[in-house]
């Protein structure tokens, strides 16, 4: 498809030109030491022990933050594409960390609280730990970058969680961190509403142009349109199902992020039931034709 360059308005050529934060551009200009000097991962730990534990494991960890400085390399600097850099670690880790929440809000239970008899705190320990190690294989090559993930995860993940569980338990948890990680590919078969939140949360990243769809910057395709007009993306309570997620958009491109990326993402995770899927054009003009569109997987 033909697309007009010279028609583009500057908001939308800017976020082409530029898919990546500013702050994960600037930190391949970093070296090492400083990049991962300015790394510190935020969530709510909201009285889970083990969680805050975990983070301020995380955050002192400075292996982990090599690869994730490497991986944010290897797509920004070397490859060109979109930011792999803590930063889209840390928008994960909430977003999986919020879907999470919603559902058991809404009594949806963990597959380690149903399988294991484990609590709702160890399901969030999955998820975390999922959300922050589910790329680091990127700091190898982003081909096969899952499986990569897997062999530089396990040994990491019994080291952060040294002291926090004991055997079997331990076991339990690194086995469900690393099921999480290699279902979240394009193929993967998640087995747990954990892995499937995982898929999901990778494929919500996408706000102000953050398609998770790689496209090279300055070039002007579908992909780059359609990430260029996603404006933000919420989660809430829904009203058919305990999950809202409503997607704004500048112009109905978006919808090929909607329609492609995270159906494709949606479907086969196991949240199906459980999510409605929103998107709202907010341009005039364009809620002539399509003014809602709602996602069917």
């Amino acid at each position: 498809m033909a697309i007009d360059e010279n028609n583009l308005d500057e908001e939308t050529a800017d976020r082409i030109e530029q898919p990546v934060a500013a702050e994960a551009e600037e930190e391949t200009r970093l070296t090492p030491a400083e990049a991962i000097e300015r790394m510190r991962i935020n969530v709510p730990v909201r009285g889970n022990r083990k969680l805050r534990t975990l983070i301020e494991r995380v955050n002192e960890d400075k292996q982990l933050k090599g690869w994730w400085h490497v991986s944010n390399v290897n797509a920004v600097a070397r490859m060109e594409i979109n930011d792999h850099s803590w930063v889209h670690i840390q928008i994960v880790t909430n977003i999986a960390l919020k879907l999470l929440r919603q559902l058991t809000k809404h009594h949806v239970e963990p597959a380690v609280v149903r399988d294991y008899g484990m609590t709702r705190d160890d399901a969030e320990i999955v998820v975390t730990l999922a959300a922050l190690t589910h790329c680091i294989g990127m700091s190898i090559h982003r081909h096969g970058h899952e499986d990569f993930s897997l062999f530089l995860a396990a040994p990491k993940l019994r080291e952060l969680l040294h002291g926090i569980y004991e055997e079997p338990d331990l076991t339990v948890i690194v086995s469900e961190v690393l099921q999480a990680i290699i279902s979240h590919r394009a193929d993967g078969q998640p087995l747990t509403i954990e892995a499937g939140l995982i898929r999901v949360a990778d494929a919500l990243d996408m706000a102000k142009g953050r398609s998770r769809i790689p496209f090279e910057r300055g070039r002007v395709s579908m992909h780059s349109l359609s990430a260029a007009a996603i404006e933000d993306v919420t989660i809430s309570d829904g009203e058919e199902r305990p999950v809202l997620i409503e997607i704004l958009m500048n112009n109905s491109s978006g919808l090929f992020q909607v329609d492609g990326l995270l159906k494709a993402k949606l479907k086969g995770s196991g949240l199906e039931p459980y999510v409605e899927v929103v998107a709202h054009i907010d341009t005039e003009t364009e809620q002539r034709l399509v003014q809602v569109y709602k996602l069917e997987v």
